[in-house]
């Protein structure tokens, strides 16, 4: 996901210096670019108290157990439940969604906080490991999972609770403390839902926000145990590097130019359909639209006919709460120089451009639903991020040069196959270089099942989130090995070392070891 919280180059407006005593930035609404309010920036010495707070927190919050943070959890979601409205407005304030984007954030939250209590049990549960060698088995081995004591999430602006609180929901599960760093650009709804938590439902002092710039997220890297980062690959690489003085793990969500592949024999309709909800939901802004479609020659015309009669069909607009539009602003000033430019290069190189196509004019940050069709891979929109409204369309003689030229590409987090059999799809499907592919659907068909990881290869990232490795990740694994019987003053294998002693050892491990009875008994 381009342009996220700890790009120093996609910094708003600040007041008072960097980040010293009084210091501050503007969040603004995309719509029309009016100031909504300013927010502190939170300085490297405020977020090592608000850390060290929330650390001596910790072992009390690990202590009373999961189904003591199943509770809290539980009043979160009704919460947000009784205030899904005002968050909804607030949301699309600051980030210029239209209402059905909005409101789809409070849903993940409400879904996620259930799949996590419901499930997350059985992914901590101590698991018994069967010793491989006979001679171990007087010992109970098990494997532990215990939560890192602060877990830290820099998250971006395009969805600014899915992925700040939607990944912190299964580090709080796992007993973790949690300390957020919203984007710059979009911090005010989470900032409530924090301040609910300790306010509203006086729940533990394990979550806390802070605020500010990349030095603000520097700090939090320093100061937490594990990092969880979703952003620009280029900021990706500052966060590991920065992790690395620590050794603090991270999990890394990145970029993406997720390709769709359609067959001559697929449903075109559908096909046409999810292209356009595919690329242009919230704006064309998630790390898994469709950035790039590569359709296969006798049926190349007909998609694109039908994907331009969608994409003319789309309101655009700030419809406060009637959801009656399809496209909204986009969140950030900076990612929308990004699109102009795709989309002029490829004017240049000979593209046809069949809607929108340009910034619209006024106030706000809007630019027009866009399909480009006839693009090739000597354009900046078939190659490199664009994450905003805009749906290059590609012919391609077959499928195999479909998947070449999907795989060309330095990222690997998702892509759709739309076939005409599933069983073909899914095939397609396998030769994809991607961590999430959906056959005749979209990356909600993979993102919506919590118990299935999702994660990039490639330049997209490192880590999963959902599924067990997605609470898991929250801890560090304990290995912790119980005799069964009562045991012997010294270890045979002990010192003092002999030669009748390492005689025996040698023979018993070549009896163990070897295949084949006269090797056994070194015959």
């Amino acid at each position: 996901m381009e342009s996220a919280t700890a790009d120093q180059a996609a910094e708003p407006a600040s007041h008072d210096g960097a980040s010293g005593e009084g210091a501050s930035f503007e969040v603004h609404r995309p719509t029309d670019g009016s100031v909504i309010r300013d927010v502190p920036i939170d300085s490297p010495e405020r977020v090592a108290e608000v850390t060290a707070r929330v650390r001596a927190a910790q072992p009390e919050w690990e202590a009373i157990g999961f189904a003591g943070r199943r509770r809290w959890l539980e009043r979160l979601r009704d919460w947000i439940l009784d205030h899904q409205d005002e968050l909804d407005d607030r949301m699309q304030d600051e980030s210029g969604k239209v209402r059905a984007d909005a409101a789809l954030e409070a849903f993940y939250l409400l879904d996620a906080i259930n799949f996590w209590c419901a499930r997350g049990p059985g992914f901590l549960a101590d698991e018994t490991v069967t010793p491989h060698l006979p001679l171990l088995r007087h010992r109970r081995a098990k494997l532990v999972y215990r939560p890192f004591p602060v877990a830290g999430i820099i998250s971006p602006w395009n969805f600014p609770l899915i992925l700040s609180l939607g990944d912190g929901i299964p580090a709080l599960a796992a007993g973790c403390a949690l300390v957020i760093k919203p984007s710059e650009f979009t911090p005010l709804t989470l900032m409530e839902l924090v301040r609910a938590w300790k306010e509203d439902l006086g729940a533990p002092d394990v979550l806390e926000v802070v605020n500010g710039m990349g030095e603000t997220g520097g700090a939090l890297v320093d100061e937490c145990d594990f990092i969880q980062f979703t952003g620009s690959e280029r900021t990706g690489k500052i966060v590991m590097r920065r992790a690395a003085d620590t050794l603090t793990p991270v999990s890394l969500e990145l970029g993406g130019k997720d390709p769709m592949i359609v067959t001559s024999d697929a449903d075109i309709e559908r096909a046409a359909n999810a292209a356009a909800f595919g690329g242009l939901m919230n704006t064309g802004q998630i790390c898994l639209s469709i950035e790039r479609v590569y359709v296969e020659e006798p049926v190349y015309d007909d998609f694109v006919r039908k994907l331009t009669r969608n994409v003319e069909s789309l309101r655009q607009g700030a419809d406060g709460r009637t959801y009656s539009a399809e496209v909204g602003a986009m969140t950030s000033p900076n990612q929308i120089q990004i699109v102009s430019d795709h989309v002029e290069d490829a004017r240049e190189k000979g593209a046809r451009i069949l809607t929108g196509g340009r910034r619209r004019e006024g106030t706000g940050d809007w630019y027009e639903p866009t399909l480009i069709a006839d693009a090739d891979h000597s354009m900046k929109v078939m190659r490199d991020e664009t994450f905003g409204p805009v749906i290059p369309v590609m012919k391609v003689k077959d499928v195999d040069e479909a998947v070449r030229l999907a795989n060309d590409t330095t990222y690997g987090l998702g892509g759709a196959i739309f076939a005409g059999e599933a069983a073909e799809g899914e095939r397609i499907a396998r030769r994809i270089e991607a961590g999430t592919v959906a056959v005749n659907d979209l990356f909600m068909s993979n993102y919506s099942v919590l118990g299935l990881p999702m994660g990039g290869w490639k330049n997209s990232g490192i880590g999963y989130r959902h599924g067990a490795v997605g609470i898991r990740k929250f801890c560090r694994a304990e290995s912790i090995t119980v005799p069964r019987i009562r045991q012997p003053k010294r270890e045979f294998l002990w010192f003092p070392y002999s030669p009748r002693q390492r005689g025996i050892v040698r023979r018993l491990y070549r009896l163990l070891n070897a295949r084949g009875l006269r090797n056994r008994l070194g015959l």
